[in-house]
């Protein structure tokens, strides 16, 4: 991948090539960056360019060999170290095992997500983490004398699932062989130990400004203006989100929304019993189920942005603009604050596998509360 392929992040793009230009590179980075903000894409990108044979200003040529390998995820001294799962019980795979797959996924999705990965390897909901023997094979990997280039480079992509595993890679990260460059990528750094936190060169990366993500919805995907502003503002700075509400009518959303909520003011149990049910049965997986609650805690915000902050330009679809306003009429804004707390709540519990029935019951007698005033303790 080219920097020029990378959106956004101009000031850590310039870091890296002036490190890399003037051999100043740290031999071990750590790009913290949040989901959709481009932490792989970066890697990759500078992993293709420190392999390069014919360095252009600012970027690799993407032309040489050894660019053309990289592209295609195939270049003999670019290791990949990711998340996987046994195909079957008794397994103990490596990253290698799923390399093919892997280079599907990057080519398709390099703003991807693990849960994505996890559905594109078909793991179901089983967790994928980075095992000790794949710590073995980095290690032997890297042992190795380069094929063709000057650099040896291991990219970790989610390296908070190494876990404690993690510690047999403290001596190869603190002394590595000459020309080695450790990649690390991830997304929460509490998950990831303090020995490798102390032994990396910290990068962190922003959320993507909205008017980057216009920019790439319109270049890349080819929507118009004021519906790549829409989306842009609906996906809060990650371009993954961004990329999946394209593909997703969010009129679905919307209808979705509403028969929610007036299941949860009805004075009918089974209405809401039925929507739950039908939640939890419905093809709608775990991403979706995230997307669902942003865009709810989206609506949220546009109601209090159109009732206190006048004149703030919202990019409302007509049924949009009819919930809002119909949400300032039945909410004040303690109560819209106290349900955009509960829903980003929700989402949490989502990403780590909450059982899907459950956590929307939860919801509905929190939500039901807020609206009709009564007091739950908290959970």
């Amino acid at each position: 991948m080219l920097f020029s392929e990378v959106i956004g992040q101009q000031q850590h793009k310039e870091a890296l090539l002036q490190a890399a230009n003037n051999n100043q590179l740290s031999h071990a980075l750590l790009f913290l960056a949040p989901e959709g903000a481009g932490g792989l894409p970066m890697a990759l990108a500078l992993a293709q360019y420190l392999v390069c044979t014919d360095k252009q200003a600012g970027d690799s040529c993407g032309k040489c060999a050894a660019c053309k390998k990289a592209a295609q995820l195939i270049h003999p001294d670019i290791h990949f170290t990711y998340p996987v799962v046994p195909r079957k019980s008794g397994d103990k795979p490596i990253s290698a095992d799923y390399a093919k797959e892997w280079r599907e996924f990057v080519k398709s999705q390099p703003y991807g997500n693990a849960y994505q990965w996890m559905q594109f390897i078909n793991a179901e909901n089983k967790q994928g983490n980075i095992s000790v023997r794949e710590c073995s094979e980095i290690i032997h990997n890297l042992g190795l004398k380069s094929y063709e280039s000057d650099y040896k480079i291991m990219v970790i992509w989610h390296a908070e699932t190494l876990g404690k595993n993690g510690n047999r890679l403290l001596n190869s990260l603190e002394e590595p062989p000459d020309k080695t460059v450790f990649i690390l990528v991830a997304t929460q750094a509490d998950r990831i130990l303090n020995t490798i936190l102390s032994r990396t060169q910290l990068i962190r990366m922003p959320l993507l400004p909205v008017a980057e993500i216009i920019t790439a919805l319109k270049e890349k995907n080819n929507l118009e203006e004021h519906e790549a502003k829409r989306i842009s503002a609906l996906s809060e700075g990650n371009y993954n989100a961004a990329l999946h509400l394209v593909k997703q009518d969010t009129a679905d959303y919307m209808i979705r929304l509403r028969k929610w909520l007036n299941a949860i003011l009805s004075k009918n149990p089974n209405q809401l019993s039925r929507w739950i049910t039908g939640m939890a049965a419905s093809k709608m997986g775990r991403e979706e189920q995230k997307q669902f609650l942003r865009y709810f805690t989206k609506q949220l915000e546009y109601a209090l942005r159109k009732e206190y902050i006048h004149n703030s330009e919202l990019h409302l679809l007509p049924e949009e603009e009819a919930f809002v306003m119909n949400m300032n009429k039945k909410a004040d804004f303690f109560q819209i604050k106290d349900m955009i707390r509960l829903l980003e709540d929700a989402g949490y519990h989502i990403e780590r596998n909450a059982n899907a029935k459950i956590l929307f019951h939860a919801l509905s007698i929190r939500i039901k509360s807020i609206f009709t005033g009564a007091s739950l303790p908290e959970i």
